[in-house]
């Protein structure tokens, strides 16, 4: 007699289909839960506190600090062709004057404010007009020597100075190969120590407006390109600048070479050029034919920077007053954030921008 197979049990197998089905769909579960978790980095609590935001951090100008109320150093710079290859610091200036002086050379002078700077130079005598651009930045005037039409007026105009001698306020390389009256340089420590009891807080505003945000002038309807920029003094001194798209600064040259830092060994550049003329006249009676400058009044110039110039009014009504720069609407200039040549011409002599 034959054994009768058994019957499947279909319920059995149905209950285990289902726990089969049940396990793979909370592994799919589990997969999607691991996966939103790495790729969206949310936290799974939702009571946890979101971060706040990170707040943004207001800009600040880079060329002056606006809260200072430091007095600036007005430091006179020898510019006669021997010295000028030994020219240090001034690429930290924020403010550089160029003006000309006897058988038609050119001076510098080169304002530094909040600024540690180990050398600085060389230093040179002082010519009376300078004064007037020291005393409308409020500065303590630097010099060596003086003509003596600068030494009749330190007095009478109030100028606090900072003479700079070979051992407490300044040294003499006396490793260059020049004569020694080229030699004689500062620092900023050294010029601190030369300040005694004069006043350290200045009085007035500084003489620029400064822009955060960068300044375009090829907005004014009489802008023109200036990429590059002649201004001759006379048959001595040519200074030139090429403007460097890439950096958004002015290259400078002097008669036709590149004008170069002794210590850095690099060429100096600047943010904005501001440049204008005044008439100049050997004075009368100075055997050594020093000269005056008609810089009481006003006149008309040139804003440069970012590739463009335009037109600017000018004007200056006392020695001690600041020079007030404006465009031809009338509307003073904001300069953009970066250092300032101020060139003042002679009269008459060659100015190009293209």
């Amino acid at each position: 007699m034959k054994k009768k197979k058994k019957k499947k049990n279909k319920i059995n197998i149905n209950k285990k289909a289902n726990y089969i089905l049940g396990g793979i769909f909370l592994l799919i579960l589990i997969f999607i839960g691991i996966y939103y978790f790495i790729y969206n980095k949310k936290p799974l609590d939702v009571n946890v506190e979101k971060e706040p935001k990170t707040v943004e951090k207001e800009k600040s100008l880079q060329i002056v600090d606006l809260d200072s109320k430091t007095r600036p150093y007005a430091v006179m710079i020898n510019n006669i062709g021997v010295a000028r290859p030994l020219q240090s610091g001034l690429q930290d200036a924020y403010i550089m004057y160029e003006i000309i002086v006897e058988g038609g050379l050119t001076r510098y002078l080169a304002l530094f404010i909040d600024k540690d700077i180990e050398r600085i130079g060389s230093i040179r005598s002082a010519r009376h007009y300078y004064l007037d651009y020291a005393l409308e930045n409020d500065a303590f005037y630097v010099h060596h020597g003086q003509s003596p039409q600068a030494q009749a007026q330190f007095s009478t105009l109030g100028v606090d100075r900072i003479v700079v001698g070979d051992t407490k306020t300044g040294w003499r390389d006396k490793k260059l190969k020049v004569a020694s009256e080229h030699t004689l340089f500062t620092s900023t420590e050294k010029l601190a120590k030369g300040i005694g009891s004069k006043r350290t807080e200045r009085k007035k505003e500084l003489l620029l407006d400064y822009s955060i945000e960068e300044i375009n002038l090829d907005k004014y309807n009489d802008a023109k390109i200036a990429n590059n920029v002649d201004i001759q003094y006379s048959n001595h001194v040519k200074s030139s600048y090429v403007y460097d798209s890439i950096s958004k600064n002015y290259k400078r040259f002097v008669n036709g070479k590149k004008h170069i830092d002794y210590v850095t060994e690099k060429q100096y550049s600047f943010k904005n050029i501001i440049t204008y003329q005044v008439k100049n006249y050997s004075i009368k009676g100075d055997s050594s034919g020093r000269q005056d400058l008609n810089n009481i009044g006003e006149g008309t110039g040139y804003y440069i920077t970012n590739g463009y110039a335009v037109p600017i009014t000018w004007s200056k009504s006392s020695r001690s007053s600041q020079t007030v720069y404006k465009y031809q609407n009338g509307e003073e200039i904001i300069v953009n954030d970066g250092n300032t040549f101020i060139q003042i011409q002679p009269l008459n002599k060659s100015l190009i921008i293209n």
